[in-house]
């Protein structure tokens, strides 16, 4: 295809509330260089960590919850780490999630990948890395895919077959493959397990993922999402106000923290595996550490992925294993109001972006 040299893209230009995000038509479309792919970006999606790292939120200065100021931004989020590996360069396009077609490719890039579907795996160790604890996420510390064209090392563009449109590929990969390295991360089997945030993108995802795994799913959500969890796949759920239930789960998904934290871990059972990777609640918690070392309890935090993660994934999209969960969709240069959506908290699974 003939590349044009400007393409539509929404540029986050520092940290703070949803002005940071400028919608622009005279961006640069990227070049591939050695090892990278060129993508046309079809659809997008919205996450957490969009809006995290949009107000700063990941900086060790902010100590609330991450909805308090998601439209306003937080006073005194230090630019020195407000990304999630630390400091981010200005201007970034963000955007996680990515369904595309590969158009071009770099150098010692086989041709024959141009017209490949692809989703974007989007936690990756970068090549040009020696820290084997290095960690990329794809449109935070790379451009992402609010833009019509982006560029990622081509082991991280995977091809999928499926007849899901875009934007339900799209869906897929943040939340999905967040939910799923937590569940490998526990080595979760037929067993019992609690799942904190559960009408989420990354909730929704774990519910599907738990129960392909034969577990017995418990989701605590707002009475008013319960049945549609149901649907998904919950055998039970549990208003976010009520008792949680004492040595009850062998297994704690948790995506909120906050002030309710301790009681998930009396809500495990003697040698009991709890594994974080949010705190939309809160990151300050109180631990008892009585319960942990009592019940034998393991904590586990999960934000690094086996490759094999986003690789299984594909594996169950194309086998049909899981389905997408999508509320809704918003063209991308209406991303302002798809983020206020999205903070408002009302919807099941995931917000789309369509990209023009």
């Amino acid at each position: 295809m003939a590349r044009p040299e400007t393409m539509k893209a929404v540029l986050l230009t520092g940290h703070g509330g949803l002005d940071r995000l400028e919608f622009r038509d005279d961006a640069p479309v990227p070049e591939p260089t050695a090892g990278e792919v060129l993508i046309r970006v079809r659809a997008s999606a919205v996450n957490n960590t969009d809006v995290n790292t949009r107000t700063g939120w990941y900086s060790k200065v902010v100590r609330g919850d991450t909805n308090s100021a998601a439209t306003a931004g937080y006073d005194g989020a230090s630019d020195a780490d407000g990304g999630w590996s630390g400091a981010l360069s200005f201007p970034r396009i963000q955007g996680a999630d990515c369904c595309g077609e590969i158009v071009a490719v770099g150098q010692d890039v086989d041709p024959g990948r141009v017209g490949q579907r692809i989703i974007v795996r989007p936690m990756y160790q970068p090549k040009a890395s020696d820290d084997p604890h290095a960690l990329f996420t794809f449109g935070s510390e790379v451009d992402g895919a609010f833009a019509q064209f982006a560029v990622i090392e081509t082991e991280h563009a995977i091809a999928v077959d499926s007849a899901l449109t875009d934007l339900e590929l799209a869906s897929f990969p943040c939340a999905f493959s967040t939910a799923e390295g937590m569940i490998q991360r526990a080595g979760l089997r037929a067993e019992r397990v609690l799942i904190t945030g559960a009408s989420g993108g990354v909730g929704s995802a774990a519910i599907q993922l738990a129960k392909r795994r034969g577990a017995h799913v418990t989701a605590v959500t707002s009475l008013s999402k319960a049945e549609a969890l149901r649907d998904l796949g919950a055998d039970a759920t549990l208003a976010r106000a009520d008792a949680l239930p004492t040595d009850a789960f062998d297994v704690v998904l948790d995506l909120v923290g906050g002030a309710r934290w301790p009681d998930l871990l009396e809500a495990l059972n003697v040698r009991g595996r709890y594994v974080t990777s949010g705190a939309i609640a809160g990151p300050i918690v109180e631990l008892d550490l009585r319960t942990l070392y009592l019940k034998d309890q393991t904590l586990i935090g999960s934000t690094r992925q086996d490759p094999r993660v986003f690789a299984d994934l594909v594996g169950y999209i194309e086998r049909g294993e899981i389905r997408p969960v999508l509320a809704g969709s918003y063209p991308l240069h209406e991303i302002r109001s798809a983020q206020a959506a999205f903070l408002e908290k009302g919807h099941i699974g995931k917000i789309g972006l369509h990209i023009p």
